[in-house]
């Protein structure tokens, strides 16, 4: 924009990668070429809008285009890709301009468009935390598996129902529609491309729903980021004296990182190779990584874990991967040894299926450095355990571990990288992960030829636990059957045993010694007998692709994470799957709760959004503190956590930016 505000026109541009990756001087150089672009190029004419004084345009269509280019409404225009509207004024803050503007109309004509003294120090900065944001939005939307009458907030309109899918067409060009219901009988049509602006609603209580002209959500909202912003400010406090260790940035080292990729029986999916490199871009860094990577079972966390091991290992660490159960850890031990049997790396486990001779060898070989990675149990957390130099910590089925636990490592080494897996995090680490302070890579991508698990959820019956095991055995498959009691279990397997007189059995539970159960498990491996009666130890650590049947006998006794962690036993196959979840007498409200949403989960990939609805059904308010729970319903935990992941980023860059600024002041000095 020139000197005469009232004749220079002003383009806006969408909120999108491709021009986000532009500076503002690529937008002053090519201002002709783009105004060319837009006479002829469908792409121009849908993410820009070019305005001018005395140009005939409607208030309302301007409104609803800055809409559909991403832009956020607001009560008061602040910062870059937001506008806000009163009367016949419209502010917006372009990507493409340091500053906002102010159009203002004359009925159905633009009168005037001058610059408002509202700008930001570094346009390059704000455009990266843009970017960051359109990149997290599929964490925090995540609107598969939608059904009519679900809550969603709309980031500008608030908390409305989803009616329907709706697709609707203009000129030649067809797109789908969210229709959302407020107050009223109001309806909002959402262009599927802008989806991102949606996310599921969850709270504690059903949500107040207004009518779409109201103005009570952007109060509302501005109310949330005042608190959103109190509360990052806290939380940076108490995460920076954790981010002011440093190390050296580690290294590639292509031949044994190829050759480990090559060894790798399946071909990766693409959110397995996403969380590999978010890892390398970890790693590259000189700051100690902390991230957590969200997957169901069976979708290839260990091989990601495996990658960022074989790393820390040729930058010359030691790792060590820590397992909550000793079935869990010699799997790994397995595992890892095959796929690293043509490496020279060196692994040991550590456990009660040592002998204390072989554990007092492989304590004296870590101390010296000549074992690279250990896998192990609780036992790893043991005082006589030391490391010469270790680097990277791999925590398995993390929710198992407690905070000191977790701590304990970094006794070791205060710069230590921490990798944690988790099929369903607790909700404090996912409340967390959202809110930028933990890094999080999500799998949802189902290896290939995988077929979702079939959930029945059943009243308990002898008609129904012999039909399942004799279908089971029939076509060759074998069975875990939980029962999670073991004062009762063997009077349960004498039960089973004549209802279904084709099939054997064996039992497994914890008050087994390792070394027992290991050979127990080794033996239902090598098919020896059909059904595997356990308690929850079966939760971690078995994957058997045989196993295509899980029937769960009490399932009401269990939470919602670890029923679907039992349900992820199966399915690990092309074969077909079933769960059965069989329940006695009557049904709490939270008991029905969370069946409903074990069978709403059945398509694969739904871990991350178990963990959504888990918090939910318990609440947050231990989570977030009582303070934080009105603005929390009002809003929702996801846009909540959205919000606060957004002002974390800002005050961040913020935070550095004042460093450098103190840095180069004081090397100015020195000169």
């Amino acid at each position: 924009m020139g000197q005469d505000n009232q004749r220079t026109p002003a383009l806006i541009a969408s909120i999108t990668p491709y021009f986000l990756e532009k500076g503002n001087v690529w937008f002053q150089e090519n201002m002709d070429k783009v105004i060319s672009a837009r006479a002829s190029q469908q792409f121009f004419q849908d993410n820009t809008i070019l305005l001018e004084p005395h140009l005939q345009f409607r208030v309302s269509d301007l409104l609803r285009m800055l809409d559909e280019l991403g832009y956020e409404k607001v009560l008061e225009v602040r910062d870059m890709g937001e506008f806000s509207s009163r009367g016949g004024v419209v502010n917006v803050f372009p990507i493409n301009i340091n500053a906002a503007i102010q159009i203002e109309f004359v009925g159905n004509t633009i009168e005037a468009i001058t610059p408002l003294p509202i700008k930001v120090e570094n346009a390059e900065q704000a455009r990266k935390i843009l970017q960051k944001l359109l990149k997290s939005h599929k964490i925090f939307s995540d609107l598969k598996g939608l059904k009519p009458g679900d809550y969603l907030v709309h980031l500008d309109h608030g908390v409305g129902r989803f009616g329907r899918m709706e697709e609707m067409q203009f000129g030649e060009r067809k797109e789908m529609y969210y229709v959302l219901e407020y107050a009223a009988e109001d309806i909002l049509f959402v262009p599927q491309h802008l989806e991102r602006k949606l996310s599921r609603y969850v709270g504690f209580a059903d949500p107040h729903i207004s009518r779409l002209s109201s103005a009570v959500w952007q109060n509302t909202k501005r109310k949330m980021k005042e608190d959103v912003e109190k509360l990052a400010r806290q939380l940076l406090e108490v995460y920076a004296k954790r981010t002011v260790a440093a190390r050296p940035s580690y290294a590639p080292d292509p031949e044994i990182e190829e050759k480990l990729a090559h060894s790798f029986p399946y071909q990766e999916t693409p959110d397995q190779k996403q969380a590999i490199e978010d890892i390398y871009e970890d790693l590259s860094q000189t700051e100690p990584m902390d991230r957590i990577v969200c997957g169901d079972v069976g979708f290839g966390k260990t091989e990601v874990a495996l990658r960022a091991i074989v790393r820390a290992v040729v930058n010359g660490y030691q790792t060590a991967l820590l397992a909550p159960t000793t079935i869990l850890a010699y799997q790994h031990f397995q595992t890892f040894t095959e796929r690293l049997k043509d490496t020279p790396l060196r692994i040991a486990l550590l456990s009660r299926l040592q002998s204390l001779k072989e554990q007092k060898t492989i304590l004296q070989e870590l101390e010296r450095g000549s074992i690279d990675i250990v896998i192990g149990t609780h036992r790893l957390l043991s005082a006589d355990v030391k490391f010469k130099k270790l680097g990277l910590l791999v925590i398995d089925d993390e929710q198992r571990f407690g905070v000191k636990q977790k701590e304990k490592f970094r006794e070791f080494r205060a710069e230590l990288d921490v990798l944690s897996l988790s099929a369903t995090p607790i909700p404090r680490t996912l409340y967390m992960a959202m809110s930028s302070l933990k890094k999080i890579s999500v799998i949802q991508t189902p290896p290939e030829g995988r077929l979702p698990v079939k959930t029945r959820i059943f009243k308990w019956s002898d008609e129904i636990i012999k039909k399942a095991i004799t279908e089971e055995i029939h076509r060759g498959g074998q069975i875990y059957y939980l029962h999670n009691r073991v004062g009762t279990i063997e009077r349960v397997k004498t039960y089973l045993q004549k209802l279904v007189s084709k099939a054997t059995f064996g039992v497994a539970h914890g008050q087994m010694n390792e070394t027992q159960l290991i050979k127990r498990i080794e033996s239902f491996r090598k098919k020896d007998f059909n059904v595997l009666l356990a308690t929850t130890i079966i939760e971690n650590g078995i994957d058997l692709a045989n196993v295509s049947t899980i029937i769960v006998d009490d399932a009401t006794r269990l939470g919602l994470a670890q029923t679907y962690q039992l349900k992820g036993r199966v399915g690990r196959s092309s074969t077909q799957s079933f769960a059965y979840f069989l329940y006695d007498g009557h049904l709490s409200e939270k008991a029905t709760l969370r069946l409903q949403a074990l069978k709403e989960a059945e398509e694969l990939g739904s871990g991350y959004r178990i963990a959504m609805r888990d918090l939910e059904i318990r609440g947050a308010g231990n989570i977030l503190g009582k303070e934080q729970a009105g603005t929390v319903n009002a809003v929702g935990l996801n846009l909540y956590c959205q919000m606060l992941s957004e002002a974390v980023e800002k005050m961040r860059r913020t935070s550095t930016q004042d460093t450098n600024k103190n840095l180069s002041a004081g090397q100015m000095k020195l000169i």
